[in-house]
């Protein structure tokens, strides 16, 4: 049996699997936020729950909204600031009483979809987060490239590409710089974006049902979504040429996505043919905590 759990900002899931991806067992509590022993200790009891509940002992994966410094075995690059620079790595494995493998929640995403979702069957997979934040995990051959500084698939740091003149320098990210992908393509910018267009404040699913409904704002803000996402995404072909890319989070679910951004990235991509294909995440939500499981494969 492999033990999968899925570390967000808001609450901790964990899923308890078969060796055919069968979904044996399923818990899930709020984040104890701050407090970095309680959320060991959340994590473990939903892996003690879960044993309990199948009667078997199982391997453990975690998925972390961050990762594990090759550099210093600390937790580096959490949006959920309280695991920064803990030995967590240290810590989970030995109240677990086993070994633990851990992984970038994105790649778990990535690897997830990889073994028995959207893109299985292929060779390499790139993983997208579009949510909160713009996640990316890269699958090859069934295994998780973490890369040698342990950000493989970070592509919502990077610049967007080819940008317009009113896309210089671009906001404010976090990072401390300006212009990165993530301040173009994730939910919270997309809705800052359309306010500062229009005055309303809407999400980016319900931008797209007004420009479904022939609202010409919302219209043009969609298309200039899809045309940085092509722009984004082509950059990504461009170094890694993966045979499929997924989406997932919430910007995942506006459908025209599938069909409008691959025909514009044609544009974009250094190639006179693009196969990549862009395919909607089958486990949705689900996804993180079903490839933190399949670390262990």
């Amino acid at each position: 049996m492999r033990i999968g759990v899925d570390v967000g900002g808001t609450k901790i899931e964990a899923i308890a699997l078969a060796g055919t991806g069968e979904i044996l067992g399923r818990e899930r509590t709020a984040t104890p936020r701050h407090d970095y022993q309680a959320t060991i200790e959340a994590i473990a009891r939903l892996v003690t729950d879960l044993e309990s509940s199948t009667g078997e002992r199982g391997s453990v994966g975690v998925g972390i909204p961050g990762t594990i410094s090759a550099a210093t075995g600390l937790v580096k690059n959490a949006n959920s600031t309280w695991l920064n620079r803990t030995p967590l790595a240290d810590d989970l494995p030995r109240r677990l009483d086993r070994p633990v493998r851990f992984a970038n929640d994105a790649n778990c995403f990535a690897l997830s979809e990889a073994t028995d979702g959207a893109a299985a069957g292929v060779r390499v997979v790139f993983g997208v987060i579009l949510g909160t934040g713009t996640g990316g995990g890269v699958v090859v051959d069934g295994r998780v490239i973490d890369g040698a500084n342990g950000i493989a698939g970070e592509w919502g740091h990077n610049p967007l590409p080819w940008p317009e003149v009113d896309e210089r320098p671009g906001p404010s990210c976090y990072c401390a710089r300006s212009g990165c992908i993530e301040t173009f393509l994730s939910g919270p910018a997309v809705t800052r974006a359309f306010h500062a267009l229009t005055g309303d404040t809407l999400t980016a699913d319900q931008i797209a049902a007004r420009a479904a409904a022939g609202d010409a704002a919302a219209a043009h803000h969609l298309a200039r979504y899809v045309d940085r996402c092509a722009r984004a995404l082509a950059s990504v072909i461009n170094i890694l040429d993966p045979d499929v890319i997924v989406l997932g989070g919430g910007l995942s679910n506006i459908d025209t996505l599938y069909s409008a951004v691959p025909a514009q990235w044609s544009r974009y991509v250094f190639s006179d043919v693009v196969r990549t294909r862009l395919v909607k995440a089958e486990h949705g939500d689900s996804s993180g905590v079903r490839g933190a499981a399949w670390l262990w494969s």
